[in-house]
């Protein structure tokens, strides 16, 4: 009998999405085929895909690959090209049925190497209820002489934060995802980056870490993180995204800056204890900055090695097609189709749904280059660092770019 073995990023919803997306695909086909799905953490996953080659020698037929994976995917020759796969068999809708922002990235010198499964640009998440509170709202305008409003500034971010921040009441006014896996705190140092007018990269895309919008940016997060047990949720650098999200989505957190996927399920799951009373807004802008997001989406790729790759694609596709997209996001993952974001039942559940097109016009996206895992690692050292250490910003930033001029080299 035909087998499929997928590598998952570890989060329960991807699990049971996947688990049902599979028996609608057997029902529809009437294929028999048996399938195992392993779901690991970032660096598990990474290291099991590329660099153990467990797409490239056939370990996994299928694997999740956040688009920051892909230049250095395709360089090694570790996913099959599904360009022609897709001309044979095409996906309904492709790629109309979807952002442009969600297309391109996987199309490389022509070929393709994956297709859109999640999705979810950064952006502030925040207990609207909270927010509504007339005791709240009294006691911050006593305190500030402005309103309570939904911060559009970090010096608004903070001054909010702090005075949701109860620790005796088991209540944190954010929480930071600062654990060191090439991803969560790089993420949070390019929207702090961004949003005060800097960047990772100059023009030629030479590393440009040592700036003062970096310098503003690191020192604005570091003192946050200092603050950890007192406003800010305990532990920044053992908590990563999926946590964050889950301490959210368990009423501990007022506010956060976390990708929408975290946002809608605190909004709509049944297990989150804030369902119903969950909003979003644009990240926070610095000084000399302006709002900014990132766009970062996985892909269901194809390894280079899979032995029955035309199998393999059809579940791919099937993923894809509109009941299967939407139930990616029943399940509590984001849908990656224009369909599913303006679908009635979803916005019923998740109200903000159909702002998605919004937040995705002011994302950016990481540097697409093969060194960037590397750079992102540099990235990671510095900001844990500044967390533990008393360096100054200045010259954590001078090391870490020389760190990345050799990376880059």
């Amino acid at each position: 009998m035909s087998s499929l073995k997928v590598a998952v990023r570890k989060f329960g919803p991807f699990e049971a999405a996947l688990r049902r997306q599979f028996a609608d695909f057997r029902r529809a086909t009437g294929i028999r085929c048996d399938f195992h799905q392993e779901q690991l953490d970032l660096e598990p996953l990474y290291e099991t895909m590329f660099g153990r080659e467990g797409l490239k020698r056939g370990e996994w037929d299928i694997g999740f690959v956040v688009t920051d994976w892909l230049p250095m995917a395709v360089r090694g020759s570790h996913l099959l090209d599904l360009a022609p796969l897709l001309a044979a068999e095409p996906v309904p809708d492709y790629p109309a049925g979807w952002s442009p922002s969600l297309t391109r990235m996987q199309r490389i010198g022509g070929a393709l190497y994956g297709l859109p499964y999640h999705d979810g640009p950064q952006c502030l998440v925040y207990r609207k209820d909270l927010f509504g509170d007339p005791a709240e709202r009294a006691a911050f305008e006593a305190r500030h002489g402005r309103p309570l409003t939904v911060p559009t500034s970090w010096d608004e971010y903070l001054d909010v934060v702090a005075h949701f921040g109860r620790p005796a009441e088991d209540r944190y006014g954010t929480v930071l995802a600062a654990f060191p896996d090439g991803h969560n705190a790089v993420y949070d140092f390019c929207i702090h980056l961004w949003t005060r007018g800097g960047d990772l990269t100059d023009a030629e895309g030479r590393p440009t870490l040592a700036t003062p919008a970096a310098e503003a940016g690191l020192g604005f997060y570091r003192a946050l993180a200092k603050r950890a047990g007192e406003i800010v949720h305990p532990d920044p650098l053992a908590t990563d995204s999926v946590r964050s999200g889950e301490i959210f989505a368990q009423g501990g957190i007022a506010l956060m800056t976390n990708w929408f996927g975290f946002a809608a399920y605190a909004a709509g799951h049944p297990a989150s204890r804030v369902r119903g009373l969950v909003d979003v807004a644009p990240v926070p802008r610095g000084a000399g900055g302006a709002s900014a997001s990132l766009n970062i989406y996985w892909v269901l790729a194809v390894g280079a090695g899979c032995r029955e790759p035309e199998l393999a694609y059809r579940f791919v596709r099937h993923c894809l097609s509109p009941a299967m997209d939407k139930l990616t996001t029943e399940e509590g993952g984001i849908g990656c189709r224009l369909s599913t974001w303006a679908d009635p039942e979803v916005n019923a559940t998740v109200p903000f749904y159909a702002r998605l097109p919004e937040l995705h016009r002011a994302a950016r996206e990481l540097p697409f280059d093969p060194r960037f895992p590397e750079l992102a690692h540099v990235i990671d050292r510095l900001v844990g660092e500044a967390i533990t250490g008393d360096e100054s910003s200045a010259i954590l930033l001078r090391r870490a770019q020389a760190e990345a001029e050799r990376v880059f080299a």
